[in-house]
């Protein structure tokens, strides 16, 4: 597996590719920063090692406490957290969930403090507004964190297979299907004695 420090690098060699086909793919400007905004961050800080205490966990700082129960529900490497599409889907919808209840505490705070009267369906539909007028950013702003998650999950992988076939081959990165030997018992059979194909004796 890929030291962090291998990680760091794969990404950070790969943004200029990645910049580079998303500005030749879309001609735009804003598209472009926010797919390689989103690969440098997924690839850096928000990627599938958050389940471990890693390089990515740590950049985090005095806020890495908030991925705790993230990792007490996950097995490393697991498809939840590796796994394309699903593993960036879950840190999204759980990092918002965090940031709602963190918003929720602090409009409660400031309501005590300030006599602020705060609606919490006026918050819902300006969060859904911002969502359906800028879903083409949030579109890119995903990719880019998925294309960064899937450069860490691929290096993980594509560094245990190599490993595999430096050991044990060719067959190290194929599956191997198990193959049932029929076993042969040899018995001793007295003369005169008949044997039937079940190895039974016979008159």
């Amino acid at each position: 597996m890929p030291s962090g420090g291998t990680h760091d690098r794969i990404t950070l060699w790969a943004l200029p590719v990645v910049a580079g086909v998303t500005f030749w793919q879309t001609r735009s400007g804003n598209v472009t920063l926010l797919v390689a905004g989103g690969f440098m961050f997924g690839g850096l800080m928000f990627g599938p090692d958050l389940d471990i205490y890693s390089r990515q966990y740590q950049r985090w700082g005095f806020l890495r406490w908030i991925w705790l129960p993230y990792q007490k529900s996950l097995r490393h490497r697991s498809f939840l957290s590796h796994g394309p599409i699903i593993g960036t889907t879950l840190r999204v919808v759980y990092l918002s969930s965090i940031m709602a209840i963190l918003a929720m505490v602090m409009v409660a705070i400031a309501e005590k403090l300030w006599n602020i009267t705060v609606s919490w369906q006026d918050i819902e539909g300006t969060v859904g507004r911002s969502l359906s007028s800028y879903a083409t950013e949030c579109l890119a702003l995903f990719l880019g964190l998925e294309l960064g998650a899937m450069s860490h999950s691929l290096s993980d992988w594509g560094g245990s297979a190599y490993k595999r076939f430096r050991k044990q081959g060719l067959q190290g990165i194929l599956p191997s299907g198990k193959i049932k030997k029929r076993k042969v018992t040899r018995r001793r059979v007295s003369k005169g004695v008949k044997v039937n194909d079940k190895g039974q004796r016979t008159k």
